[in-house]
């Protein structure tokens, strides 16, 4: 089975489509950032980078915002120089609290489509995919919590790679796709443009994915899986594998997750 298809069956990738759902905008972002910086203040930047699954760039850019709006202080460690550590500040925990009640009336609206059993249900078997119970029972918030949840699981298995999660899916697009411009790219993957550029770079530089003109339009670039990548989706795929067992095991089996499955889809539609 190729990765793109191990992607598109996988309970991971119904979490993904309902965190975007839920959560696809940067303003959510902001809204998970200083709930877990309220839960755990003095956080490193690169803790809430790992706990949110944000590359350097898009953490950088998000905490950037929170320090502007005069929601968070960003200070250095003193116990590490090369560090920053993130406190929320008076304003931060007034805007928390708006963003809670906005969250809340957001996610009963989005949940109307199920149950009041049903939804209960879903909160219960997302919460046993965190590592710790949630002080906040939103299905907003546990499917966001979720969705960090397996990007970090991912990024274990990946360790001395060079790969994260994040490249999963840009990587099985390419192999399906390929060659194709970055804007199909974007499209396939349910993303913005500019994000989908992102990912790209990285991939780019990774010596992974090359940029060659589109056989379709001379005068625009598309995207290729180099031989590195290519070799590149084996692996991958058997990551996917992995990280499909191991959800599995945290729901307490194939009966479990058949039921989160079903929650899942009738969410997203």
């Amino acid at each position: 089975m190729s990765l793109s298809e191990l992607i598109q069956l996988s309970l991971g990738n119904l979490v993904r489509q309902a965190f975007t759902l839920f959560a696809g905008a940067s303003r959510s972002r902001e809204f998970v950032a200083l709930d877990v910086l309220a839960d755990q203040d003095g956080l490193s930047q690169q803790d809430l980078s790992e706990r949110l699954g944000l590359n350097r760039t898009l953490m950088v850019r998000l905490i950037d915002t929170l320090e502007e709006a005069g929601h968070v202080t960003r200070t250095r460690n003193p116990l590490n120089r090369r560090s920053y550590v993130l406190r929320l500040t008076d304003s931060g925990h007034q805007a928390l609290g708006e963003m809670r009640k906005a969250a809340a009336a957001h996610d009963a609206q989005v949940t109307a489509v199920l149950t009041p059993d049903e939804r209960r249900r879903l909160n219960e078997l997302l919460g046993t995919l965190l590592p710790e119970p949630s002080p906040l029972q939103s299905t907003e918030h546990l499917v966001s919590q979720a969705h960090y949840r397996l990007r970090r699981l991912g990024d274990a298995l990946l360790a001395g790679t060079g790969l994260r999660t994040r490249h999963f899916g840009p990587l099985a697009g390419l192999d399906a796709l390929a060659p194709c411009p970055q804007q199909q790219l974007a499209r396939y993957l349910r993303i913005t443009e500019p994000a989908a550029a992102e990912v790209v770079e990285e991939l780019v530089q990774a010596g992974l994915v090359v940029r060659g003109r589109d056989p379709h339009d001379r005068r625009r670039y598309a995207l290729e899986l180099t031989d590195l990548g290519r070799e590149r989706l084996k692996e991958l795929s058997e990551v996917q594998v992995t990280l499909q067992a191991q959800v599995r095991e945290l729901l307490g089996g194939p009966e479990a997750e058949r039921e989160l499955r079903e929650l899942l889809r009738k969410l997203v539609g």
